[in-house]
């Protein structure tokens, strides 16, 4: 399967409904998940704007350079977008991906390294307490993702996903989900899948609220950050 331009459809949404996706939910959830986005969205980023400014600063002590970078990643529908994070590896790191392949600790069509070597001294540190993730609430701020739901794959992951798991495509991605409450990438890929899943066929409101008031003691703990 072709990957789209940016800004372009993946897949069109016949084919994702054709999947098993669109599940039908009451006509006001969507409403109410967006506007918990956005209220609580812009409250956590104006707390964490210290944090994050103080993580930038100390990312260009210990490696010079830009301490934010985008990466294109795939959501609702196949529509791709610039996730943004804070810079966890060395520059140029991307290039050494073909080199290092040989050391993919993670199944699937995912490449995951425990010791990723192309870490720079802060990039653990940030990696384990998820604050190399604070950015997305930006994207979420944007309408490219929600607080809570599948975490957006990269093209090149989506390409080779089954029918099952491209019904992530189906729901808006987000920052947290079930599968960063349950070992993050301690689990399998087919169990990730299965999580993603069972959020899309369970999801509510209260559903996402549990998910992320249990995301925080998983933060704390640094289940499977790395």
């Amino acid at each position: 399967m072709q990957v789209a331009n940016e800004g372009a459809r993946f897949i069109t949404v016949e084919e994702l409904r054709h999947l098993g996706g669109g599940r039908a939910v009451p006509a006001w959830w969507n409403p109410c998940k967006r506007i918990v986005d956005l209220l609580l969205g812009s409250l956590v980023l104006l707390a964490a704007l210290p944090v994050i400014a103080f993580a930038a600063l100390a990312i260009v002590f210990v490696d010079r350079g830009a301490p934010f970078y985008s990466q294109v990643r795939v959501g609702l529908n196949g529509r791709r977008f610039r996730m943004f994070k804070l810079r966890t590896m060395v520059r140029g790191a991307h290039d050494m991906r073909d080199d290092l392949l040989h050391l993919n600790e993670a199944d699937g069509p995912v490449f995951k390294i425990k010791n990723d070597p192309r870490l720079h001294r802060l990039g653990p540190f940030l990696r384990r307490t998820s604050i190399d993730e604070l950015p997305n609430l930006l994207n979420v701020l944007r309408g490219e993702m929600s607080l809570v739901g599948p975490r957006p794959p990269i093209p090149s992951e989506v390409e080779h996903y089954t029918p099952y798991a491209m019904r992530r495509l189906t729901v808006m991605p987000g920052i947290t989900c079930l599968w960063q409450i349950n070992g993050r990438s301690s689990v399998s890929f087919d169990e990730w899948m299965r999580l993603d899943n069972q959020y899309i066929d369970t999801w509510s409101p209260l559903g996402d609220l549990a998910i992320l008031i249990r995301t925080i003691p998983a933060v704390l703990r640094k289940d499977g950050a790395h």
